[in-house]
């Protein structure tokens, strides 16, 4: 059976740290979910780009799939104001909580690991990165310059955060090798001329 991964999309994501993830894990074979947050499933990046998410976080919560027992892991992209409103929203916090303490894979990239991430503790003792300049934002955490950062919790799960658009491509492929393995990783790697 594929494993699972939710990512979330709210208004003003950035459209580069969401899709290339989605295109990279489904290359993978992983079963890749998009939930956009709020009423519609159409959802516009912060560059006027609109993505069709595959259901609403609410129609999944209805539908009870949003345990932790539900996903293997959950990817946030960055953006602004889209970080802003994850960070704002009920049910991303609560997934996002529940899959952290399930030791599952939590992964967030730009402004959302300072945005999203910090606030619900989540990087709490954890090594971190994100946009430049976000880090000088959270407390109690380890910031680190690397493109992309995993932080292998207690619980068995990862913590993968990364810088911005330009890194989203070696965060997608950190995502893979922690859910499948690096030689997955590095074959979606060599497919894409990474």
């Amino acid at each position: 059976m594929p494993k699972k991964v939710i990512i979330l999309l709210a208004e003003g994501f950035e459209e580069v740290e969401a899709v290339t993830p989605i295109d990279y894990l489904r290359r993978a074979g992983l079963e890749v979910t998009t939930a956009g947050i709020g009423a519609n499933r159409t959802v516009t990046g912060s560059h006027g780009i609109q993505v069709i998410a595959d259901k609403t976080l609410g129609e999944l919560a209805k539908a009870g799939k949003t345990t932790a027992a539900d996903w293997d892991a959950v990817l946030i992209p960055g953006g602004l104001p889209g970080a802003t409103n994850l960070a704002a929203d009920k049910e991303t916090g609560a997934l996002l909580k529940k899959m952290a303490a399930a030791g599952k894979t939590v992964a967030a990239i730009c402004a959302s690991p300072a945005v999203v991430l910090a606030p619900l503790g989540i990087l709490a003792d954890k090594r971190f990165t994100c946009y430049p300049g976000m880090e000088k934002t959270v407390t109690g955490a380890h910031w680190s310059e690397d493109r992309v950062v995993i932080d292998t919790g207690d619980a068995g799960g990862s913590i993968i955060t990364s810088r911005g658009a330009g890194t989203a491509a070696g965060f997608a492929i950190a995502v893979i090798g922690k859910l499948l393995d690096e030689a997955e990783g590095k074959k979606i790697a060599a497919s894409v001329l990474l």
